[in-house]
């Protein structure tokens, strides 16, 4: 036995045994099962859209099906119209046409079996579908560019459902600077970009600050009427220099705009030791030997809980929520938290912490439907 494959095979044992050890107890479970849950960020739509799964049914791969949604609690998806960053640079027409084929995708999702789904495009709808024993499906649009520079297009995906707009991606776009493009053709905003934000308000679309600039994110702050929601990030805090992520002066900002940062469960979101793996990997010169030789040091559900705690001492318990990036992240979420039957995990680490049934309540959806109501709230009036 090489020592390459005793330590890749410790690894595992490790792994496996704190997997043992999350045992929800059956107050988490029925914490979990008993309430509105709402995670703001899973990536369905476009897992489905090139390797088409019938997640109303369990599914061999993917980290959401309606089984284990059931099992662990989640009644209340945001499912992601995620739109690829390139597709703004390929042609007018690209992006827009991809999000009506995955709000398509989303529509027939609950047409095929609505004894399990029902779309939801209001807050009350949340509440209607609970109390039939239906899972929400609600959305939200990651990245803006199918807006392509016409509000009318911001009227139309809000008629067709979405109810939460990521403003960016990976790169900036025609309404904002991104957080992972040194490019910073903005400076933020563009100017289209802060019209835009001005008009989400004033219909009901949430803003999302997720994968934005400080610099955007500052300007949207200061423009938005309403509380904004960061549907799937986590802290600088635990990965420095990580511009993703919110540092505090950022959730001090959105403690007194009034939203809500969404923590990703992502182990290179969660802890620096997975964010600098995949730094060292793209630089390898042989990837395939780098990833043989050094396992991939994923996150554990504690060091998520971390994020959650962080967050509630600096700013308040009114101010967090769960925004997973199930299906978005690939093979890196962390121990105890590996799929959509996972949530009693964190409801469980929760208790263990302290927190009471009326705060975890808030974190598993009453923060965000409080923001989601002050939307519709403020457009009532235009």
């Amino acid at each position: 036995m090489t020592l390459r494959f005793t330590l890749c095979a410790l690894a595992l044992s490790v792994l496996s045994a704190q997997a043992q050890d999350y045992q929800a107890s059956e107050r988490a479970q029925r914490i979990a099962q008993k309430n509105i849950l709402i995670d703001t960020h899973i990536d369905v739509p476009y897992r489905i859209k090139d390797k088409w799964a019938d997640v109303t049914k369990a599914t061999e791969d993917g980290d959401f099906d309606y089984p284990r949604a059931v099992k662990g609690g989640l009644n209340a998806p945001f499912m992601s119209i995620y739109i690829p960053a390139n597709l703004e640079f390929e042609g007018k027409g690209k992006s827009y046409q991809l999000a009506n084929q995955l709000i398509d995708g989303m529509e027939a999702l609950a047409f095929r079996a609505p004894e399990k789904f029902a779309v939801a495009t209001s807050s009350k709808d949340i509440y209607t579908h609970f109390k039939q024993g239906k899972i929400s499906i609600a959305m939200g649009m990651e990245n803006g560019s199918p807006i392509e520079g016409d509000l009318k297009n911001l009227k139309h995906f809000f008629d067709r459902g979405v109810r939460y707009i990521t403003l960016a991606h990976s790169q900036s776009n025609h309404i904002s600077d991104s957080s992972y493009d040194i490019r910073r053709k903005w400076q933020g905003l563009s100017p289209f970009g802060k019209e835009l934000v001005v008009e989400m308000n004033k219909i009901g679309m949430l803003i999302d600050v997720s994968h934005i600039s400080d610099a955007a994110f500052y300007q949207t702050i200061a423009l938005s009427k309403v509380p904004v929601i960061a549907s799937h990030s986590s802290l600088r805090k635990y990965t420095p220099g990580f511009e993703r992520n919110m540092d505090d002066d950022m959730l001090k900002a959105l403690k007194k705009n009034g939203g809500v940062i969404q923590i990703n469960f992502g182990s290179s979101f969660v802890t620096s030791n997975a964010r600098n793996w995949y730094d060292k990997r793209n630089k390898a010169d042989e990837r395939e030997t780098y990833i043989k030789e050094n396992p991939f040091p994923y996150a554990t559900l504690e060091q998520v809980l971390d994020h959650i705690d962080h967050v509630v001492k600096l700013i308040g318990i009114d101010h967090v929520g769960i925004g997973s990036d199930y299906d978005g992240v690939g093979d890196s979420l962390p121990v105890g938290l590996k799929d959509v039957s996972s949530y009693p995990n964190l409801v469980q680490g929760l208790l263990d912490r302290g927190y009471s049934e009326g705060k975890i309540k808030k974190i598993l959806s009453g923060n965000t439907l409080r923001v989601w109501r002050q939307a519709e709230e403020y457009a009532t009036q235009f």
